[in-house]
């Protein structure tokens, strides 16, 4: 056995000693990393030196960063929901916690953060174990937990929601998020752009790109909580994400360039030590040497995609100027007054930050201090770079205003570390300014162009280090196509080097197919729903070339022109949101395709038929049974389904302002009308999220465990339609589509698909 596995096996016996799980469970939210010490004498050394932390506040940064990071939710700003959500949390959880106590200590209620906009996050110290110990925390853990499954609730670190809210994001912009994984920023991202819920298809959409195929997945059942229709996910280097063509309106084609992007580049990540711990084992000054190159070249690729006027985020969570305001001086520098760094103070007032700093050293890890680039000996210049040094020329650095960085710094309200920049692009970049317009005769032209060529076109005059920006950028933005490759060159003649073909990695996905307006699918779909003749036909799309189509899902206009235009230039992990699904009992009825309820918000406008008004104890019915009677409604929504044919229908709610208890924002829930029966087809969490919303206190029961005192599980309506099987036999399909409809999408892979609770109950009190 080896040393290694001597000592893992020596740690195991360890944790299995009486009192080893009280120990984990003491660390609090460090439970498991009890063994780490929380010091690193090169990182204090390193940041005393620099002095980027106020005079006398050293100790309590220090202190801070051996704290626990307090839990942050977010409530999700754009849905009508949010209020109902607000006003939930605010008077019936947030109250109730302020009377508990827990080993005679009294829990304090979670704040909302003073800077983020409607009170729509709030912080909080509980723990885990806390939340554990008392009942009622418990009750209010589950209710986070469901709420965020549906999309209602995003639990997300505090300073990593100030990048979205700095951009300052409009429903008509095109939105690019480079580094998007996991995707929290991505999810307020979208939620801006669908800040107008009146509007189904913002003119705007969110590319939400991550270079690690796995870590895409993640994204996608992120974004895919939000159910919007102006989302794709992609799987590219961020380093050379290729250009994007689109379809103008008068039929030409033009090059993509976005309004606003992210730019949350890869880092080192030492403002996180609060959460991740192993950072102060493994945090050395190399980590950052090694990371610097990458950032410039990923932010210069941003700033070259990104429109004149349009906005660029820089951040990072790391507190090295090498990372920050290095990265920020160099695009500066060689943007020749193309960028310049946006004012940004007022943006959210009551957030505490420090100003960009002009100054810095750098550190080797044995501790080695240099001022300037000239004092960096020859046999560290491949390691260490011009670039990583502030800029020389002292009006040049002033003309620069790097004081308009913000860095958060972790003591000065309870946060993270973390540092963000904002860019405005006010003219194009140096080396692209000459770039041609070529005709598509031009495409495949064999002979070398070095004067008007891209890749010949001259850079700003200190060439970017490591081969950012240069080059391989101009070489990305050359318009020839995937397809031309070296069969389409003359023999013996001289000519550039055919372009790569790109590298597919990971999950080979299922292709996005279009309909055409003719497709055969729509006339029963048309007739059945009565929709409204200016549904978009041609923004539908499905995910096979044969067979029967089993799902299909919608995508905004301008998503659509991105995808027809592109196939080849970009892998697609993910886009659209589905609308229907279907259901081959529903033939005889009239329509094979069944209403979805992640789509219903994008489709409802569009649907003129086969509606259902129903009212807050309809509701309650529904959403507590699993196959209630007709009669069980009220008589208004009775006589209503009565004129309604089986199947797929749409169950809405409008709020009764007579009614001030009841909620407050409109609903809309898919359902199937049966023979005799009625239910709504709605995923088992967005029960509990309308449950909740009108009044009724739901949780799931621990596997085993059973109701609890004083609750009654809900049965009513199950025994009833026992053994019925309407539609002749056609009851257990729907049930088994339900089923799927309650385990996600399929295009969740592996361990990213959401995974079935096993021995939940639906309670209520």
């Amino acid at each position: 056995m080896g040393k290694r596995s001597r000592q893992r096996k020596k740690e195991h016996q360890n944790n299995s000693k009486p009192g080893g799980r009280d120990n984990r469970d003491n660390a609090g939210w460090g439970a498991g990393y009890t063994d780490i010490v929380k010091e690193n004498k090169l990182f204090e050394a390193y940041y005393q030196e620099l002095g980027l932390v106020p005079e006398g506040e050293f100790d309590q940064f220090m202190e801070a960063m051996r704290e626990p990071l307090p839990a942050t939710i977010r409530i999700t700003g754009y849905k009508s929901h949010a209020k109902e959500i607000l006003h939930c949390l605010k008077n019936k959880y947030f109250k109730e916690i302020q009377e508990v106590e827990i080993d005679g200590q009294k829990i304090e209620a979670p704040q909302p953060l003073s800077w983020y906009p409607d009170e729509l996050a709030w912080h909080t110290n509980m723990s885990r174990k806390i939340l554990r110990k008392s009942p009622l925390l418990e009750k209010f853990h589950q209710f986070l937990v469901s709420e965020t499954e549906s999309g209602n609730i995003s639990r997300q670190e505090a300073v990593s929601m100030i990048p979205p809210l700095l951009m300052k994001i409009e429903p008509h912009h095109k939105i690019l998020d480079m580094c998007a994984a996991p995707g929290s920023k991505t999810a307020q991202l979208i939620e801006m752009l669908h800040s107008d819920m009146d509007v189904p298809f913002p003119e705007g959409f969110v590319i939400a790109n991550d270079v690690d195929n796995k870590r895409c997945y993640l994204l996608v059942h992120q974004a895919k909580r939000l159910n919007s229709p102006c989302i794709m996910v992609v799987n590219q280097d961020a380093s050379c994400i290729p250009r994007l063509q689109i379809d103008t309106e008068d039929g030409q084609k033009d090059t993509l360039f976005y309004d606003r992007i992210l730019c949350d580049v890869p880092c080192s990540g030492d403002g996180t030590m609060r959460k991740n711990i192993d950072v102060w084992k493994k945090w050395t000054t190399s980590n950052s040497l090694h990371l610097h190159g990458l950032q410039i070249r990923i932010a210069v690729r941003g700033v070259e995609q990104l429109a004149v006027g349009g906005r660029m985020v820089y951040s990072t969570c790391s507190l090295n100027p090498i990372e920050d305001e290095a990265v920020v001086a160099t695009l500066l520098e060689k943007s020749e007054g193309a960028l310049e760094l946006a004012d940004a103070s007022a943006d959210l007032p009551g957030l505490k930050w420090m100003p960009g700093v002009t100054k810095w050293k750098l550190m080797t890890k044995e501790g080695q201090w240099y001022k300037d680039w000239s004092e960096v000996p020859a046999n560290r210049h491949t390691q260490i770079r011009p670039t990583m040094f502030p800029p020389t020329d002292t009006e040049k650095l002033a003309n620069m205003k790097l004081e308009r960085c913000m860095r958060i710094l972790p003591h000065h309200q309870n946060t993270g570390g973390f540092f963000v920049a904002v860019l405005v692009k006010n003219a194009p970049m140096p080396w692209n300014r000459r770039f041609p317009k070529l005709r598509k005769e031009q495409l495949f032209s064999s002979v070398p162009q070095p004067e008007d060529s891209p890749v010949g076109t001259p850079l700003p005059e200190t060439p970017l280090e490591d081969g950012e920006g240069g080059g391989k950028e101009a070489g990305e933005d050359s318009p020839k196509e995937p397809e031309a490759d070296d069969q389409t060159k003359e023999p013996n003649m001289c000519g550039p080097p055919p372009n790569k073909k790109m590298k597919r990695h990971g999950f080979k996905e299922d292709p996005f197919v279009f309909l055409t307006e003719d497709d055969p699918v729509f006339p029963p779909i048309e007739s059945f729903y009565d929709l409204s003749p200016d549904f978009p036909k041609i923004n539908v799309l499905t995910r096979t070339h044969e067979g029967k189509k089993r799902h299909l899902y919608m995508v905004s206009k301008e998503l659509r022109n991105v995808m027809l235009n592109n196939s080849e230039r970009m892998k697609v992990i993910n886009t659209g949101v589905k609308v229907w699904s279907r259901n081959s009992d529903g033939e005889e009825f009239g329509c094979a395709f069944r209403l979805a309820q992640e789509g219903i918000y994008t489709l409802f406008p569009y649907i003129r038929s086969r509606m259902i008004t129903v009212s807050v104890e309809d509701i309650k019915i529904l959403l507590t049974q699993e196959n209630p009677y007709l009669s069980k409604l009220e008589e208004d929504a009775h006589q209503q389904a009565k004129k309604i044919g089986m199947g797929s229908i749409v169950l809405k709610y409008r709020p009764d302002k007579s009614n001030p208890d009841g909620p407050q924002c409109p609903i809309e829930l898919c359902g199937w009308r049966g023979k005799t029966s009625i239910r709504a087809f709605v995923p088992r969490n967005e029960r509990f999220h309308y449950l909740r919303m009108l009044g009724v206190e739901v949780f799931r029961d621990k596997q085993g465990q059973g109701p609890r005192e004083g609750e009654k599980e809900v049965k009513e309506g199950e025994e009833d339609m026992e053994g019925e099987t309407e539609n002749g036999n056609k009851d257990g399909s729907i049930k088994q589509e339900l089923k799927e409809e309650n385990r996600g999408d399929e295009h969740l892979k592996g361990e990213e698909r959401e995974k079935e609770g096993g021995g939940e109950i639906l309670t209520s009190t």
